[in-house]
């Protein structure tokens, strides 16, 4: 499956955002979907996930500040970010993982958080 990311840009410290994850096929394929994020000079982390008909899990370090949730109609999967901090810039990326096993990834989309 091909992932397009999209939504990142310039936020003002407290702001929200919203990032977009279009896929190119029905996301009912797809058991796992995710936002990860790397910030320069460090190793990528996952920000947040979702589980087909389970709940989310997200890092301890956005918990109660993002969201993600999967619009099955829309073949997609968003990270609503509230009360972004500088902490929080990254290149953010979408990750799928089929029920097959297949990992897919976006092409990143950059979120910068001005302090």
């Amino acid at each position: 499956v091909q992932l397009q990311a999209s939504g990142g840009g310039l936020v003002q410290y407290g702001g929200s955002a919203r990032l977009s994850c279009v896929a190119s096929e029905s996301i009912e394929s797809i058991n796992d979907m995710g936002w990860f994020r790397q910030a320069p000079g460090k190793q990528r982390e996952l920000v947040a996930d979702i589980i087909k008909h389970h709940v989310a899990t997200y890092a301890d370090s956005v918990k109660g500040r993002f969201a993600i949730f999967r619009d099955t109609a829309e073949n997609a999967v968003y990270l609503q970010m509230n009360d972004l901090r500088p902490e929080d810039s990254a290149v953010y990326y979408c990750h799928a993982v089929s029920w097959s096993g297949i990992s897919s990834w976006g092409q990143g989309t950059l979120v910068t958080v001005s302090s």
